[in-house]
């Protein structure tokens, strides 16, 4: 009877531990592209079903963003750079470079980590570290947000909801982040979920990914602004999209 007492006040003890952690967690199940695509479409970025949101997260990186952008300028192509704040601070003549070249300037974060252990308190404060320097930058109030690895936390929402800032994830991405991946391995993963109205996610760097991986992405991209344009599809910023929530 003792033991069973003990056992028994163990699990009360544990149990708010672990709904704490399932309220902390639990909006991350949007990370689920069906999910995502069926109950939130906002979040999804899905839009204006004549057009493709072109993105790019983890810069400004001087080893590869400006690759990226003189291929966008020779497509005539604008985008929307989902940039982690301390890149921007890093790099404040690039994050500038983003902006002169006609591009949208979105939040990705302060750093790119993992949102594991609930924190509001960091949260709030990183993200709101972030919306000013990428404010200064554009010279205009950022709207976008897309959290590190598309994980969304409660805190991440409620820290997104207090600075402003509308999340938006993707439809389809390129895994360019891979170490095995290629040119052409990263516009069939693209052209696989490719669908009027969706938002593309690409990186303009390695800074999270496998040494190098950029490679692939920037060389996959003047293929899949051609298939786009091939399926009758316009490209360009999350700005134009017509989100879903946001017209």
């Amino acid at each position: 009877m003792r033991q069973q007492f003990r056992t028994g006040r163990a699990v009360y003890a544990v149990a708010p531990v672990v709904a704490a952690a399932l309220a902390h967690i639990g909006p991350a199940a949007t990370w689920l592209p069906g999910l995502r695509r069926r109950r939130f479409p906002g979040l999804a970025g899905l839009g204006n079903p004549g057009h493709v949101a072109l993105t790019f997260d983890d810069g400004p990186d001087p080893a590869s963003t400006p690759h990226f952008l003189d291929v966008l300028d020779g497509l005539g192509v604008r985008a929307t750079f989902f940039v982690l704040g301390e890149n921007a601070v890093r790099h404040p003549a690039l994050a500038r470079e983003l902006v002169l070249r006609g591009h949208e300037l979105a939040v990705h974060g302060w750093a790119h980590d993992r949102p594991w252990r609930p924190s509001p308190a960091r949260d709030a404060r990183d993200l709101l570290r972030a919306v000013h320097v990428v404010g200064e930058t554009a010279g205009r109030a950022p709207r976008w947000y897309r959290p590190p690895y598309g994980i969304l936390t409660t805190g991440r929402w409620a820290a997104a909801r207090r600075a402003g800032l509308r999340p938006v994830l993707w439809t389809a991405w390129g895994k360019d982040w891979r170490h095995d991946a290629t040119p052409a391995s990263v516009r069939a993963t693209v052209a696989a979920d490719l669908r009027g109205g969706g938002t593309i996610l690409l990186h303009d760097t390695d800074h999270a990914s496998a040494p190098g991986s950029w490679r692939a992405a920037l060389g996959a991209l003047p293929d899949i602004v051609r298939d786009c344009r091939e399926a009758g599809l316009a490209v360009g910023p999350l700005s134009v999209h017509g989100v879903a929530g946001c017209r």
